[in-house]
């Protein structure tokens, strides 16, 4: 199994809009971080997509991919899914409605705010194209097969809400936890590579900060485990420095084989 980070940075992306910062102003390609997501490779080289963020094209292109069997979504918020129009090109590619899975808040919100691209009754103008998709709500707790796959999806907490992390065989990915509630510890257990978020080395009320994660991370026991969802408050090459040998930061187009 493969792993590639698409995209490593918070809703806001780095650089930041107006900021002037160093890390914003860095030379070092591993502190330009888009919109997080992921795509995970199965052995059997079926490909699955963790959210649409807002810069999938770009993110897809410069992976190289060209196709897609399936779309995980963790939560609704706008970073997560406002890249979902990219997937015009895999569908038309394919000819076929792309499978999306995720919770049922985030089913809900893309019914209704892409309604283009689920409703059949919608359909394109002759000449032209749109996205096709077709979702299903996932429970938390409940494994099911997804491209031939087995994914758990885990519940943690978020805010006022809950968002879904994954366990796709020996991988665990978690974006945008606060923590990990113990069902989530132990859905985890025995994962070799995992992924959490990380936001500042401060607190936050909705995002682990990075002693947090460092902290989770040891409670799972992960043989290695990846910081994503990172903001403009660390050089990655000083933070990659500060962190516990198996702990590192991960950066967009990073790749990760997963025995």
């Amino acid at each position: 199994m493969k792993l590639t980070f698409l995209g490593t940075g918070t809703s806001f992306g780095v650089p930041q809009i107006g900021c002037e910062c160093e890390v914003c102003r860095s030379s070092d390609p591993r502190d330009q971080r888009t919109r997080s997501g992921a795509l995970v490779e199965t052995d059997a080289g079926k490909r699955i997509l963790i959210d649409t963020p807002p810069e999938l094209r770009l993110q897809l292109i410069a992976a190289h991919v060209d196709s897609i069997d399936a779309v995980l979504f963790t939560h609704e918020h706008a970073d997560h899914i406002h890249g979902i129009d990219d997937v015009r090109a895999l569908s038309v590619r394919s000819r076929s409605a792309l499978r999306m899975y995720g919770p049922a808040e985030t089913v809900h919100t893309l019914e209704q705010r892409f309604a283009y691209i689920f409703d059949e009754r919608m359909r394109p103008l002759p000449g032209t194209t749109k996205p096709e998709g077709e979702l299903t709500t996932l429970e938390a707790g409940v494994p099911v097969a997804i491209a031939g796959q087995e994914v758990l999806p885990i519940a943690v907490p978020h805010g006022h809400t809950m968002v879904f992390g994954y366990r796709i065989g020996a991988l665990g990915y978690i974006t945008d936890a606060k923590l990990l509630p113990p069902a989530a510890i132990e859905g985890l257990r025995g994962v070799k590579v995992l992924v959490l978020n990380a936001l500042f080395w401060k607190e936050h009320p909705t995002h682990m900060s990075v002693p947090e994660a460092i902290e989770t991370a040891r409670v799972v026991g992960a043989e290695r485990t990846y910081l994503t969802h990172l903001t403009h408050d660390n050089f990655h090459a000083e933070l990659e420095a500060k962190l516990p040998p198996g702990l590192v930061p991960a950066y967009d187009g990073l790749t990760v084989n997963i025995e």
